[in-house]
């Protein structure tokens, strides 16, 4: 009798490590190391957030001046400048290191008629302007694109609203259709306002100045709630 009950335990260990590891081999069981630690595999799309359902990344429209721009990362740099303190100058990974990230859901809305509604994660722009530091007489906020695109901002709404310098949406790295390394979260405003590619963040004392679209008779404010165009 007790060696047919260890001869019944020893299979049922054979059936349970089998067991185990058929389900390591399944979808989803994804258990692979090396010496270093686990492999890390591409970050996947999401499409929903608190309950809440997301558009896709590819829901775009290509509407840019030039096309996308595909930048080399090892070659970028991002500077803050004009009416400040002092210019700064940042490569894309000290822009993640040294200021907090923040994500927020919010929605684009194209003159063209559509929108797409994401999960952004980015920095503060105004974490960055207080870095470098405010000249009083500072009051407008150019942003230049590395495709030459412009456009500007009040300096009130960069400091006193949580605006976000996005370099992901929905738990994916900004391609470069959509921006990459940085698109401005220009939430309340209409998707011309929203650039892409920053390359450059410029104080000015200037209010009068005028961007890419807002030289062809768009609004320079951009407000969703106020004309497309200036009258």
């Amino acid at each position: 009798m007790k060696s047919q009950t260890i001869v019944i335990i020893s299979l049922a260990a054979v059936v349970l490590f089998a067991g185990i590891f058929i389900l390591m081999k399944l979808p989803g069981n994804v258990t692979s190391s090396t010496s270093d630690g686990p492999v890390p595999l591409p970050d996947v799309e999401v499409r929903s957030y608190q309950g809440r359902d997301l558009s896709s990344i590819n829901d775009f429209h290509e509407n840019s001046i030039r096309g996308p721009q595909y930048i080399n990362i090892a070659d970028y740099r991002l500077t803050v400048t004009g009416l400040t303190n002092e210019t700064r100058v940042y490569t894309y990974d000290e822009v993640l290191s040294v200021f907090p990230h923040y994500s927020k859901v919010t929605t684009l809305y194209c003159v063209e008629g559509w929108d797409v509604t994401l999960l952004w994660e980015g920095v503060l722009v105004r974490d960055m302007i207080a870095d470098a530091g405010i000249d009083p007489r500072a009051n407008t906020v150019i942003f230049t694109a590395h495709d030459g695109y412009t456009t500007s901002f009040p300096l009130d709404y960069l400091m006193n609203n949580n605006i976000l310098m996005a370099y992901r949406m929905n738990n994916l790295t900004l391609p470069a259709e959509r921006g990459y390394p940085f698109e401005l979260v220009a939430e309340d405003k209409w998707g011309y306002k929203w650039i892409r590619w920053i390359e450059k963040i410029e104080l000015t004392d200037d209010p009068t100045y005028r961007g890419y679209w807002e030289q062809r008779g768009y609004s320079n404010n951009g407000s969703l709630n106020g004309t497309i165009f200036e009258r």
